[in-house]
């Protein structure tokens, strides 16, 4: 009869590679979250005399994200939530950390209406909620819709395939 004996230094070597990989695995983890993070559509969009860097939120995971979390919204940075249909479109500040300009446009990107300074504290319990349907909502910085005199009737322009709106 054979007995296996296993040695201190084996278990240590064993445990010690195991720590690796699962490091490793988290660190993989994590990098992919941020590419995919950084890989999110973008567009230019122009909107009161101004270019916007605008990323776009054209699913329902990325519209419920929006911009949760950013905690700076630099003046020339903005996010299109597109919808793929006409709604009175709801929108809410859950986890955000600064203030945004918001403004409503309709299929023809026309504002139909806009809310200054939508501010974060009580995120969770306050909805904006525009008074004529929408196909899309712009999250502006803060101060953009005076800096830019943005009003009912203006138009934006950007470009955002129809068809990858879910």
């Amino acid at each position: 009869m054979r007995t296996a004996m296993i040695s201190m230094s084996q278990i240590k070597d064993n445990s010690t590679s195991f720590l690796i990989a699962a490091m490793l695995l988290v660190v993989a983890g994590a990098a992919v979250f941020l590419l995919i993070s950084q890989l999110q559509p973008t567009t230019v969009l122009s909107f009161g005399g101004n270019i916007f860097k605008a990323r776009i939120a054209s699913t329902p995971s990325s519209r419920e994200k929006g911009l949760g979390g950013v905690t700076e919204l630099g003046p020339q940075q903005a996010m299109i939530l597109a919808f793929p249909s006409d709604d009175a479109w709801q929108i809410w500040m859950k986890d955000m950390k600064v203030p945004l300009d918001i403004v409503w446009l309709n299929y023809d990107k026309k504002v139909v209406y806009w809310r200054k300074t939508a501010s974060p504290d009580g995120s969770t319990n306050v909805t904006f909620t525009p008074t004529s349907r929408a196909r899309y909502v712009v999250e502006l910085p803060v101060g953009s819709i005076e800096s830019q005199h943005i009003q009912t009737g203006d138009t934006a322009s950007f470009e955002i395939k129809l068809g990858d709106v879910k």
